[in-house]
């Protein structure tokens, strides 16, 4: 099959330019909407649960889950699935651990609930760099995504092509702030979860509609292997240290925790975690299709020699079952699931920068709310400008590990001290400084030290840190160091609101 990949073709831009008038009108409707601080961050607290569950599904269905998943099932087979099953596993986890205490104890950034009994100023600071770390690795991943895509489907260069993904994200969240990022997020899950589901329905067709045909046909084309594990994580404590990574990783990712802020109370935080596991369960479970379908209607060798990373087989595969038209609207809906979630994590970015640092440290809360507005549109700017220009610095790196940085990052470095300040009586502040800053640096450097940044990037002979992600051993290190300070230097303060807080949580009174 001679693909049309690379040459620009009408119809795929026809959809890309519709798309985005669309959400640019979306941004001129939300941008004359008064703005205060809280419209700009949390939307005026006016999404129901059903639009935050689809909102969140935007957000968190990301291009490594579309593009990244069906590729790797396409061309690792069965092993593949263990992102999927990763990614979705944290759900239920953040409905019952997290979604009530964020609502009822935050205002717009996680740091909130830390800060809510732990001192304001050590506890924010630190709690600004796990954020921006995670949230700057993770952009980096889509912004690169973003560009090889463009690069492939108009032929344009690739600089290019992330400046004009940079640009329109940035437009997205300077004028319209929350509001427009949640309609733009819940028009992308939409369009996504009907792209692909009539890609699963097209590629079945060709099976009879029999997944006992599908599957037959993947082992006798590439033996029974294709569908057992071992293929592509053959170490159990690689397998066990990724799994954890991505389950607890999701619960310490800033900018899916920020959409909890948008609700009105805690059972609409609940609600929405409900309607979200529903809508990515449902995606996750049909996506490993499209890579066994693409496997064996294409190859492996075709899929493989036009991306290594095997990122273009949705597309390759949309293209053989609906031809040009539907190569354009697939390749349209990579696009804008990559500019909604990079809206989201600029937008977390900016709350970071001028609610934690600016409002609650520089000011010591004195700011006023236009002053808090400039500052997070001024970070807007500096954070789209810097990722901007690591996208084209990352251009030939494997964007997979920078997931899986940001994921580690966010299991090891939030995660913790997110979860033992609420349920924790005797976590101090000390402790909740180092457990963020030893689970953080630990991470990142692991994963610099490992075979997948040492060996195959740096090119060196041997790792120096054997496993290809840390999140066991520095998610360790965390709790450890979080145990460890919290009895060496105990916080009387924290002790004593534990009971106030234990309320709010619960009964969510005097929760905004």
């Amino acid at each position: 099959m001679e693909s049309s990949l690379g040459q620009p073709n009408f119809i795929s831009v026809l959809f890309f330019v519709l798309f985005v008038i669309l959400t640019l009108g979306i941004t001129y409707w939300a941008a004359k909407r008064p703005k205060t601080s809280s419209e700009f961050y949390a939307a005026g607290r006016s999404v129901t649960g059903f639009q935050n569950g689809l909102a969140l599904s935007g957000d968190f269905m990301s291009a490594a889950s579309f593009l990244g998943i069906s590729g790797m099932v396409a061309l690792k087979g069965y092993d593949g699935i263990i992102y999927a099953v990763g990614w979705l596993v944290g759900w239920p986890a953040l409905m019952f651990l997290l979604a009530e205490p964020l609502r009822n104890l935050g205002k717009y950034t996680f740091a909130d609930v830390l800060a809510f009994r732990l001192k304001q100023k050590p506890i924010r600071i630190v709690a600004s760099i796990g954020g921006i770390l995670v949230t700057i690795t993770y952009s980096i991943a889509q912004i690169v995504g973003s560009g090889k895509l463009i690069n492939l489907m108009f032929g344009l260069p690739y600089e290019l092509a992330v400046v004009i993904v940079g640009g329109v994200m940035l437009l997205y969240v300077l004028f319209g702030g929350m509001i427009a990022t949640t309609w733009v997020q819940i028009i992308k899950a939409c369009l996504l979860l009907f792209g692909v589901t009539l890609l699963v329905i097209l590629s079945m067709a060709q099976f009879g509609f029999s997944l006992e045909n599908l599957f037959s046909a993947v082992e006798t084309k590439f033996g029974r292997t294709a569908l057992e594990p071992g293929g592509f994580a053959a170490s159990p404590i690689d397998s066990i240290s990724l799994g954890l990574a991505l389950m607890f990783g999701l619960l310490g990712l800033p900018h899916i925790l920020m959409r909890f802020y948008t609700v009105p109370d805690a059972k609409e935080a609940r609600k929405s975690v409900a309607y979200a596991t529903t809508f990515i369960g449902y995606f996750y479970i049909i996506i490993p299709i499209v890579g066994f379908a693409a496997a064996v209607l294409i190859g492996r060798e075709q899929i493989a020699g036009i991306d290594k990373g095997g990122n273009m087989a949705a597309a390759l595969l949309a293209e053989l079952l609906g031809g040009t038209p539907f190569l354009g609207f697939i390749a349209a809906v990579a696009f804008a699931t990559i500019l909604a979630v990079v809206a989201g994590l600029t937008l977390a970015a900016a709350s970071t920068i001028s609610h934690d640092l600016y409002f609650n440290v520089f000011t010591e809360g004195k700011a006023t709310e236009d002053e808090q507005v400039s500052v997070a549109k001024k970070a807007t700017v500096v954070f789209s400008i810097i990722s901007i220009l690591l996208g084209i610095l990352f251009k030939d790196q494997n964007v997979a590990f920078m997931v899986g940085l940001a994921f580690a990052i966010a299991a090891s470095g939030n995660f913790p001290a997110l979860f033992l300040s609420i349920l924790w009586k005797n976590f101090s502040t000390v402790g909740g400084v180092f457990s963020i800053l030893i689970g953080s640096v630990s991470a990142a450097l692991f994963i610099i030290f490992s075979p997948t940044v040492w060996v195959d990037v740096f090119k060196f002979d041997q790792a120096i840190f054997p496993l290809k992600n840390p999140a066991i051993v520095s998610m360790s290190l965390a709790f450890i160091s979080a145990f460890i300070f919290s009895k060496l230097f105990p916080d009387e303060n924290a002790t004593a609101k534990f009971e106030s807080e234990k309320v709010r949580v619960y009964l969510g009174v005097g929760a905004e």
